[in-house]
């Protein structure tokens, strides 16, 4: 009888620099860059359209606002169609809309055309997080899961940061066609990759697949989504009104110089790199996701409360802070991951897609409830209530959320 030669096992790097890893990893670097050229480019290229400006701010978050509408609808189409069609689909249609939305945007003249543009994008952006980290998630053994989906999240941030130095390089308009190529460069790359066992032995069997209802007709299932979204409220309050906004917090707080917003994006951002990695880290060595994301919420709150009260005058101390906010709301890797790790494969990439984007589309209630207590109570003070809001609702919702860390995904969801 001849002997099959033995298959020697995979290391560690083997296992987590394999293609579906890398290629979520790219995609996630390329969904970041646009999703925070904004952020950087907001004042010159609403400028160069002609906005005067005193319609700086109220333009900049209607445009922000159509952006997350488009990703609220955007989160659901890619996550249905993700658990019925395979993660696959999803990883080839959301790159091709939002890179060419990434071109149009470096075209327009017109704030209405801006504002089209930023909800097209929104639409495309919405799918690839999601799609991604279920993929990743369920070609990787749970052992390593986390490792996995903290290097897709950690080069989305190196993403965001490129944002920053690409505009800083370029012309915005240039900056926007530089995304929307880097997009079309890596979706040539994603003919190579194969869909997940998992998602194909369950598309083999008459199960009901991405069927957004069933996270509401059945009273647990939404307790478990519902407890996802709100988990993730202090990262994009942080990201979405106090470091987009850093001007005019900077101005509220009496800095000695004003706050340029895409070196406090970028900041923030470097920061955020390093609090991925140590999230994830600690998530694998206490072998809890619950437990690292307590500790960094905590630790979100806490550089909340310095950005907004401390006595700062200077603004390389304010640039500081946004380093150490940014590295506090580092756990967004392990927010998404345990949302895809809750729920069965017939759901996984609907929730993982859907999750990420409500809390991202919740910057819409959010800034309007900071605008609405800005009237009122100041810049300073609204955001303080909008803050400690959003950290009270995540601590409630982890204390309730089921630990994921040992947790087998091949499952399905019954109706």
């Amino acid at each position: 009888m001849i002997q099959q030669p033995k298959t020697e096992p995979r290391t560690l790097a083997q296992q987590l620099l394999q293609l579906p890893v890398m290629v979520a990893a790219l995609g996630y670097l390329v969904d970041m860059y646009d999703l925070f050229l904004f952020s950087v480019v907001r004042v010159p290229s609403l400028q160069a359209i002609g906005t005067p400006p005193d319609r700086l701010l109220p333009d900049g978050i209607m445009l922000l606002n159509m952006q997350m509408a488009g990703m609220l609808l955007g989160g659901i189409f890619w996550g249905v169609l993700g658990d019925k069609r395979g993660r696959l689909s999803v990883l080839f249609g959301s790159i091709l809309i939002y890179s060419l939305a990434n071109i149009g945007n470096g075209l327009v003249t017109s704030l209405n055309q801006y504002a089209i543009l930023r909800f097209v994008a929104g639409v495309g952006l919405a799918g690839e997080l999601g799609a991604g980290v279920t993929l990743v998630t369920e070609v990787l053994p749970k052992q390593i899961r986390g490792y996995g989906t903290t290097i897709v999240a950690t080069m989305g941030v190196l993403g965001a940061i490129m944002a920053y130095f690409v505009a800083d390089w370029f012309e915005w308009r240039n900056a926007y066609f530089i995304g929307g190529g880097l997009g079309l460069m890596l979706l040539v790359l994603r003919f190579n990759i194969l869909e997940s066992r998992i998602f194909e032995t369950v598309k083999e069997r008459q199960v009901k697949r991405g069927d957004l209802l069933m996270l509401f007709t059945n009273k647990n299932r939404f307790i478990k989504y519902l407890q996802c979204i709100l988990v993730g409220l202090p990262i994009w309050f942080a990201v979405g009104i106090l470091v987009t906004f850093s001007p005019e917090f900077g101005q509220a707080i009496g800095l000695s110089e004003p706050v340029v917003a895409g070196r406090a994006v970028m900041l923030a951002f470097a920061g955020q790199v390093f609090g991925d990695i140590a999230s994830g880290l600690l998530s694998q060595r206490l072998r809890s996701r619950k437990k690292a994301i307590l500790g960094f919420i905590l630790l979100s709150l806490i550089f909340v409360l310095i950005y907004l009260l401390a006595p700062v005058r200077d603004v390389d101390t304010f640039y500081l802070i946004c380093v150490f906010l940014g590295f506090a709301n580092g756990y967004w890797a392990l927010f998404v991951t345990i949302a895809a790790e809750l729920f069965g494969t017939n759901l996984r990439a609907t929730v993982a897609t859907t999750v990420p984007n409500f809390v991202r589309g919740a910057v819409i209630p959010l800034t309007s409830l900071f605008v609405l207590g800005k009237e009122y109570f100041g810049v300073l003070n609204s955001a303080l209530a909008v803050g400690l809001l959003t950290a009270g609702l995540a601590l409630l919702a982890l204390y309730f959320m089921e630990e994921t860390f040992h947790k087998d995904l091949n499952y399905t969801e019954s109706d």
